[in-house]
């Protein structure tokens, strides 16, 4: 029976990466910028695709939601996703303006990055009705680990190799080479690494 699970659990896992592959392949062309060896997994939620460029060798884990919102006519990119990054399940990014994930970028499941909030100030219509507000460009350093659950306001910058703990709410930059903890976030500790440290 061993041999069987270990045979059918090969064949399961084949048919998970070809799936995802051969959906990647499909949609890349909707996108501004679709990098080699780029793989989005199933199932996944895209909106705006056409302002979402993603680097080389992206992964992209099942549940995600990537979305771009209008912003008066403009067309730029909203969402960038540098080569090398890995985003876990579950992950929501979204976009009016701009977020950026540098190079190597690690998400945990479950993070939320946003360069905006919803309005909420009238109390006699339904905040989905009310529009977005606060529109401010976030910035995920190269290197960076975003552990499971944080959640990243509008306007914050995560240091290159910067690591920040599970369950996390930052609403102020991060420096370089800082651990970050807490909701809201403060940093607990600095490092830094020889080898990266004059990149």
């Amino acid at each position: 029976m061993r041999v069987v699970g270990q045979i059918v659990l090969r064949g399961y896992r084949l048919a998970i990466r070809l799936r995802a592959k051969v959906f990647s392949l499909m949609i890349s062309g909707a996108f501004a910028r679709f990098g080699e060896n780029t793989v989005l997994v199933l199932p996944l939620r895209v909106s705006g695709e056409s302002r979402i460029e993603l680097g080389d060798r992206v992964f992209i884990g099942a549940g995600s939601w990537l979305q771009t919102l209008p912003d008066d006519g403009n067309d730029s990119v909203a969402i960038s996703i540098g080569s090398g990054s890995s985003i876990a399940g579950y992950c929501v990014i979204s976009a009016v303006r701009r977020v950026s994930l540098e190079e190597n970028v690690l998400l945990a499941r479950n993070v939320y990055i946003s360069d905006h909030i919803h309005q909420y100030d009238d109390p006699n219509v339904p905040v989905l009705a009310q529009g977005v507000g606060q529109i401010r460009a976030v910035t995920i350093g190269r290197g960076a680990w975003l552990g499971q659950n944080v959640v990243i306001c509008p306007g914050v910058t995560i240091g290159k190799g910067a690591v920040i703990g599970a369950n996390s709410v930052v609403k102020d930059d991060v420096p370089d080479f800082a651990v970050a903890v807490g909701a809201p976030a403060r940093v607990i500790r600095t490092f830094q690494h020889p080898s990266v440290a004059d990149d």
